[in-house]
């Protein structure tokens, strides 16, 4: 066999991950908190954005490595929108895991909460897409494992995600017709 015969592409390499290797959408669920500190908040004592950003980057790929089990990487984020601010002493839940396999990319899907530790309440603060590939230690992408969704929300994820792939693939043509 070839050293680089887990490459996929073009060059018709064997995958390094066996097509026939799944996983369910559970096993690469995932939540993170992270607890407001003065050092994360803006002058009007609510999280930065970008704080928030990088949270949510992390929970994806806490999720997008359970399933590919090999380093991943963010190749893109679709646009996010903060519904309610984020204060000093509130605690952050960031719940992530894998809503579709497209081969050598996956779409992960992050909800954001916000949690008041005084009351218990929690609020939704934001949702989030993001798209991860595998690379082996060469830098080239992998086959990934596919998902399997069991639940009825699990399965309309996977099926909304299908169609913002579809999105994404004509947004991308129409930018690279455009050059």
């Amino acid at each position: 066999m070839r050293a680089d015969s887990h490459r996929v592409g073009t060059g018709g390499y064997a995958d390094k991950v066996p097509p026939t290797t799944t996983r369910r959408v559970s096993d690469t669920a995932h939540e993170y908190t992270e607890l407001t500190l003065p050092n994360d908040a803006n002058a009007l004592g609510t999280l930065f954005g970008g704080k928030l950003m990088q949270s949510v980057d992390i929970a994806a790929a806490i999720s997008a490595s359970r399933l590919a089990r090999a380093a991943v990487v963010t190749a893109s984020i679709d646009s996010m929108t903060f519904l309610r601010p984020i204060r000093i002493g509130q605690l952050v839940v960031l719940r992530s895991s894998v809503n579709r396999v497209f081969n050598t990319s996956m779409e992960v899907g992050v909800k954001v909460l916000v949690e008041d530790l005084m009351t218990g309440e929690q609020a939704h603060v934001s949702s989030a897409y993001l798209t991860f590939v595998a690379l082996d230690q060469a830098g080239h992408r992998l086959s990934l494992p596919q998902v399997i969704p069991e639940s009825d929300e699990e399965k309309l994820r996977f099926e909304d995600a299908g169609r913002r792939r579809e999105y994404r693939l004509q947004q991308r043509a129409a930018k690279l017709a455009q050059k």
